[in-house]
């Protein structure tokens, strides 16, 4: 059930912000309770890009998230309570951010085609895990350029990389100013941005000219990726596909998030497959043998592997760590 608190007109004070404009100082709310629980944490810890990530802050009570809606951007608040979430907006993308919450949450992502009774590990962790759900953000491009800032490097690396290109050429989240969000909350660069970064710019950011390559390619036809959204993940994949540097682990990257597909698989990952072969059978195996492994759950792969990565379940580390590159002074 999702209850929608909107505020008298003239209960809803305008506060000034940067350039002239305004927003509403008082936000826009909803309480969303669903029949099922919901993990606040465990739902939309994927969106997150690392603790240097200013579009997603986390605290003891929730979430702060920005989002850069069809109508402008949007700051959302997301407060864990026991029997479900509060939500409030801020800025001009607020009222898309409120209604898409439930969908945010997992309101449709159905559990019960899972059948994991044929594994009693997976059975345990589904126990241990009732308000897990997969999230659909329905914004391709602010999932698939993190995505590409990912590809062929350390984890370390993307995120501060990613980082500087948001607390570059982003902006101050709504409720900012007004002091209601966290000072450091700030919106990913548009897609009109993106496309016009200067190279040596990118090279600044430490993306090196493949991914930032790639990365424009796609803000270039940006309408049409967001366009995506109500196509089914297979289609949705093959369309990402045809930008020149998106392969199948960016696009399912993407796609897990902007449309909470749950099938895709990261093939190629760095870590993945020995994660899902050790936690499956005990021992590391790769992309052939996770896939195998993922099979008799066709159609529903991600969720088994979101089940594994929530269960914590990993062999010791003992090979040696990727180095990290400075693309920057190269």
């Amino acid at each position: 059930m999702t209850t929608i608190v909107d505020p008298p007109k003239d209960a809803r004070p305008r506060a000034a912000i940067a350039g002239g404009s305004a927003i509403d100082a008082v936000p826009l709310r909803c309480e969303y309770r669903p029949a099922q629980p919901i993990d606040l944490r465990g739902t939309l810890g994927i969106l997150g890009r690392g603790t240097y990530d200013q579009t997603t802050i986390w605290d003891d009570a929730g979430v702060w998230r920005s989002f850069r809606t069809p109508h402008g951007p949007a700051t959302l608040r997301l407060v864990q309570r026991h029997d479900g979430v509060d939500a409030a907006s801020w800025g001009p993308g607020s009222e898309w951010a409120i209604a898409g919450v439930p969908e945010l949450l997992g309101s449709g992502d159905d559990w019960d085609a899972l059948d994991v009774g044929r594994h009693p590990f997976l059975v345990e962790v589904r126990r241990r895990h009732p308000g897990l759900r997969l999230a659909r953000t329905r914004r391709v491009i602010e999932a698939l350029v993190p995505a590409i800032i990912e590809q062929k490097v350390t984890s370390l690396e993307a995120y501060r990389e990613w980082a500087r290109l948001v607390r570059w050429f982003g902006e101050v989240a709504p409720g900012v100013a007004e002091g209601v969000a966290p000072r450091e909350l700030r919106v990913c660069p548009s897609a009109h941005t993106l496309r016009h970064v200067p190279s040596w710019e990118w090279h600044r950011l430490g993306v090196d000219p493949t991914r930032s390559r790639t990365a424009v390619l796609a803000c270039r036809v940006a309408e049409a990726l967001e366009r995506t959204i109500d196509d089914t993940g297979a289609d949705a994949a093959a369309k990402l596909r045809t930008i020149p540097g998106v392969g199948v682990w960016t696009a399912a990257e993407t796609l897990q998030r902007s449309h909470g597909d749950p099938d895709q698989i990261s093939v190629g990952d760095y870590h993945l497959a020995s994660i899902v072969g050790y936690a499956l059978t005990g021992s590391k195996t790769d992309d052939d043998g996770m896939l195998e492994l993922l099979h008799p759950w066709a159609g529903q792969r991600q969720r088994v592997v979101r089940l594994i990565l929530a269960s914590g379940r990993r062999q010791e580390r003992r090979g040696p760590r990727a180095t990290i590159t400075d693309h920057r002074w190269r």
